[in-house]
């Protein structure tokens, strides 16, 4: 079965100059980074698939195959390009299916593409895994996957998995063995194998005879992004809400505008004990790449740590797609994303925070609670000192102690509840988390709404459709106020912006002053 070209349903679905192939080379042709994730160009002289964004001369026409995505060109026995390294382009899904088979798929790429998620567990996933998990039968979910992308779910997980291990073999000085298992390999011998097999070469003729980036691991990896991406907006929306010892904001001065902070990861996520860390991620915007450095203590997860960079900064995002929808109303946007979250439940207690208070005073609030219980650590940066409390100090906590940080009661019970669920691991926040059972979960708990849910879904659990309705700066934003039913009307005016609701969210808070300020960033909510 040859794998489909880019066709209605693609996770990688064509708007505008590249809707059929003569349009991709086009962009090809001009190196196009809008369009980087979107397509890649498999050619039959060499065997080779690259990014549009390639900087190797341009392939003849007759010697392109356009593929949607990755995993669709390597199941047609083309191998990845070791200059421009497709293991580097974002991601790319398209939201706009909404038939049951198309919803489906994109669920499953969701899990899959989920490094924190069941799908990397030490025995490998399976298909049977991921049916059980979606509700479905194994083979029906194997043909629906196939019929819509053109690969088998393991082929498409078999090539997450190797584009990792090819990163980390640039990029890092992991030895081989933690790159086998930190890309969710059950063994080394696995690893050499498969990468034998699909890339012709060994793991360690990576390092030895690979492209000039890979002559030497500087430990310094490159996401890539699609253009245009509003640095300076994503960097004051962190910068307006950060913990002091926590995050620091880096976007004048000599270097390159920069997000740093201080991270903790669960041993459920690493597979035995606890991990804390800290990350710098610095913006090289004419290359259209994020560079991310971190401790030493998070190289045994950096797959966890790149997707969740990814994810709190939005890398992912299709601004081609999403303008489509929703720039005739909001043309100012074009370059805004939405902040995510490094640490969902970090960033939930920030929003129960943040209720019905300023931006200001729920940042008082966040930042007694990390001086008050959060814990030291070494950073090479003065500005970072602190981790955020994890769940299990949060969960045990006493209103006395929250009460003296001037947290109210019904807040304090939302924490300690949040917490629990969290601590006990019946409540997963992560981007491949499931949308609509996280945010009933969420709403079960005491003092969280659909406001707090909505807006956990839209920054921590990624879903581009989500719509915090009752949010009373969207209601100011879009004009609807003083209506009798202002969320409803919210929700009935946001009906021609799906499925990139969440974006336009972030541009209608953009359309709202900053008080006291003059930089344009998203003003509300105060999470």
């Amino acid at each position: 079965m040859s794998p489909p070209l880019l066709s209605t349903g693609q996770p990688c679905t064509a708007t505008g100059p590249v809707a059929d192939d003569e349009g991709r080379y086009l962009a090809l042709q001009a190196r196009d980074a809008r369009f980087d994730g979107r397509f890649f160009t498999g050619v039959t002289s060499t065997g080779i698939y690259c990014r549009p964004v390639c900087s190797v001369r341009t392939p003849r026409r007759e010697n392109c195959r356009f593929f949607a995505m990755a995993a669709q060109a390597e199941s047609a026995g083309f191998r990845p390009c070791l200059r421009c390294r497709p293991e580097l382009a974002p991601q790319s899904l398209a939201w706009s299916v909404q038939d049951a088979s198309g919803i489906l798929v994109q669920q499953a790429v969701r899990l899959l593409d989920a490094p924190e998620g069941w799908a990397r567990d030490s025995q490998g996933a399976t298909v049977a895994r991921l049916a059980e998990r979606l509700g479905v039968s194994d083979r029906h979910l194997r043909r629906i996957f196939e019929a819509a992308l053109g690969v088998s779910p393991l082929q498409y997980l078999q090539t997450r998995r190797l584009l990792t291990a090819k990163q980390l073999l640039t990029d890092t000085p992991l030895p081989i063995t933690q790159v086998a298992l930190s890309s969710g390999f059950g063994s080394v011998r696995r690893f050499n194998a498969a990468f034998a097999e699909h890339y012709g070469l060994q793991p360690g003729q990576l390092r030895k005879n690979g492209s000039a980036h890979s002559a030497t691991s500087t430990g310094t990896l490159r996401l890539a992004y699609r253009p245009p991406l509003d640095v300076a907006a994503l960097l004051a929306f962190f910068e307006r809400r950060r913990f002091l010892g926590v995050e620091w904001v880096q976007q004048t001065g000599d270097g390159a505008p920069a997000l740093r902070r201080t991270v903790r990861l669960s041993p459920a996520l690493t597979g035995g004990a606890e991990v804390t860390g800290w990350l710098s991620a610095r913006f090289d915007t004419a290359r259209h790449q994020v560079l991310l450095q971190t401790s030493d203590s998070l190289y045994p997860v950096l797959p966890v740590v790149i997707a969740r960079v990814r994810a709190m900064l939005d890398l992912d995002a299709d601004p081609g797609a999403i303008n489509a929808v929703l720039h005739a109303r909001f043309p100012e946007g074009d370059g805004l994303r939405v902040p995510g979250a490094f640490d969902g439940f970090e960033l939930a207690v920030r929003a129960v925070l943040g209720q019905q208070i300023t931006v200001a005073a729920a940042r008082t609030l966040g930042q007694r609670l990390v001086e008050r219980l959060g814990e030291p650590i070494e950073t090479p940066w003065p500005e970072l000192t602190r981790l955020f409390p994890p769940p299990s100090v949060l969960a045990r906590a006493e209103g006395e102690v929250l009460g003296q940080m001037g947290i109210v009661r019904q807040r304090q019970a939302a924490i300690v509840a949040l917490a629990q669920a969290v601590d006990s691991g019946a409540l997963p926040l992560h981007a491949g988390a499931d949308v609509a059972g996280t945010t009933a979960a969420l709403c079960a708990l005491p003092g969280i709404g659909d406001w707090t849910a909505q807006y956990i879904a839209m920054r921590v659990l990624r879903w581009p459709d989500a719509f915090p309705a009752g949010d009373v700066a969207l209601h100011k934003a879009l004009g609807v106020q003083g209506q009798k039913n202002p969320a409803r009307a919210a929700t009935e005016a946001s009906a021609a912006w799906r499925p990139w609701r969440s974006y336009a969210v972030l541009r209608a808070w953009a359309e709202l002053p900053l008080p006291g300020a003059a930089a344009r960033a998203p003003s509300a909510p105060s999470a």
